[in-house]
């Protein structure tokens, strides 16, 4: 299992863990809550990593995803990216202020993408909502998600490498 490092995120995954135990939960045995707890704790660091994951590679993410995947209409690549593996470690001050452009660049970039698209692009990665949130949210179904996720990241790859962000 992973470790958070930093104390004050650490203390934000334990209290927002416990937040969804008394919201879901409350009405268990008391017995049982240590358990629900430990399960809910977990997914919630898994949580935490994937959102770091898919925030720290921006810089490479989208140039890289810029070849498509004919496999699946469905196929998201942002699913399927490893976790840097120094995601905890302090960034190069050169390296965040080309995570600042590219940032700033992706969400003009943004604004040119279809409504629907868009909408599940930031859903599901800005505001950190997984696949069956997004799709109740949307009023669509999780495949409709998918499709519109893997579209607007392909889209938006071409256009970071039109304006020459590479990896």
């Amino acid at each position: 299992m992973f470790a958070v490092r930093d104390e004050d995120t650490a203390l934000d995954v334990v209290q927002d863990a416990m937040l969804k135990l008394a919201e879901h939960y409350a009405g268990k045995p008391v017995a049982e809550l240590p358990m629900l707890f430990q399960r809910i704790l977990q997914n919630a660091i898994r949580d935490h990593f994937r959102r770091l994951r898919v925030r720290s590679m921006w810089t490479t993410l989208l140039s890289a995803l810029g070849q498509k995947d004919e496999r699946d209409e469905d196929y998201d690549p942002l699913e399927t990216l490893p976790a840097r593996s120094d995601s905890n470690a302090t960034a190069d001050p050169a390296e965040l202020a080309g995570q600042t452009q590219v940032i700033a660049a992706i969400e003009q970039a943004l604004t040119r993408l279809p409504a629907r698209q868009r909408e599940a692009f930031l859903l599901r990665y800005w505001e950190e909502l997984d696949v069956a949130e997004t799709a109740a949210a949307m009023g669509c179904s999780e495949g409709s998600v998918k499709t519109h996720c893997s579209r607007a990241v392909h889209a938006l790859a071409d256009m970071l490498k039109a304006r020459g962000v590479t990896p």
